[in-house]
């Protein structure tokens, strides 16, 4: 497995692959988990190179003490990449690498960015849209994988490839749970223990209950402080539940097919 620090010592080995090959790319922010063993075994599946990125993006964090505290696991995420079989990770040590000139040119969406997370968290889908455009360009996949817990964020990710011409395919793949019912993601490493009983009824009341207020309601007769939970009729033909809900300090999203 290759790894690599800077877009300089990147692009040499990209230059290097067979015309036509396909390339599979899992864009993350580490700490991985099951889900992400989820994305890459697909991406192994169905090309024939697979490059992880490995990045803790800072212009997509809103508050300073969120993107302090997300955790970091590089050796354990390089050893994980390693086992699973693939072949290149990308994860630049610092920020500079990919914002040499500091964060000055974003890409932003001006409807659904503004929307769900968007509402609570302003700026944060430039912060990605921006960083995930960034890195389609020095990795140059043909196919990109995203995780459908953050769906909104797939989404918009979607629609800037459309609406740019980007040359790539981008396949969503469906939630990973744990056993509990909880959706995975490296947030949950810092879900207090008196919080870890609590956290799955999430999930739960957003499949159990016909009626949003009612999921609503029983999530927050739980002891969760919602930032929304709501349904949504997508441009796609789609409708979706989206949460997203606070237990102490930990922001737990999740979503569900209607």
């Amino acid at each position: 497995m290759k790894t690599f620090e800077t877009v300089e010592a990147y692009r040499p080995w990209r230059k290097g692959m067979l015309a036509g090959a396909r390339i599979g790319f899992v864009p993350t922010m580490g700490a991985l988990h099951q889900g992400h063993a989820k994305l890459i075994r697909q991406s192994m599946s169905e090309n024939d190179v697979t490059v992880l990125s490995i990045f803790v993006n800072p212009t997509q964090f809103n508050q300073k003490s969120d993107f302090e505290n997300y955790p970091s696991t590089l050796v354990e995420d390089l050893a994980m990449a390693e086992k699973l079989g693939v072949d290149a990770v990308f994860a630049p040590k610092l920020a500079s690498a990919l914002y040499p000139k500091g964060y000055r040119v974003k890409v932003t969406e001006d409807i659904l960015s503004k929307e769900l997370c968007g509402a609570h968290r302003p700026g944060h889908f430039d912060g990605v849209l921006t960083v995930v455009m960034k890195l389609f360009n020095i990795v140059r996949p043909t196919h990109a994988y995203f995780g459908e817990k953050d769906y909104q964020q797939y989404l918009l990710v979607k629609e800037m490839v459309e609406d740019y011409f980007i040359d790539l395919k981008l396949v969503p793949v469906p939630t990973e749970y744990e056993s509990s019912g909880l959706a995975l993601s490296s947030r949950n490493a810092r879900i207090l223990p008196e919080h870890k009983i609590m956290a799955p009824l999430l999930h739960r009341a957003m499949v159990e209950f016909d009626r949003v207020d009612d999921a609503r309601a029983a999530v927050e007769d739980a002891g969760f402080v919602v930032d929304y939970l709501e349904d949504k009729h997508l441009e796609n033909g789609e409708t979706r539940r989206f949460a997203a809900a606070w237990l102490g300090d930990v922001r737990l999203i999740d979503n569900v097919k209607l």
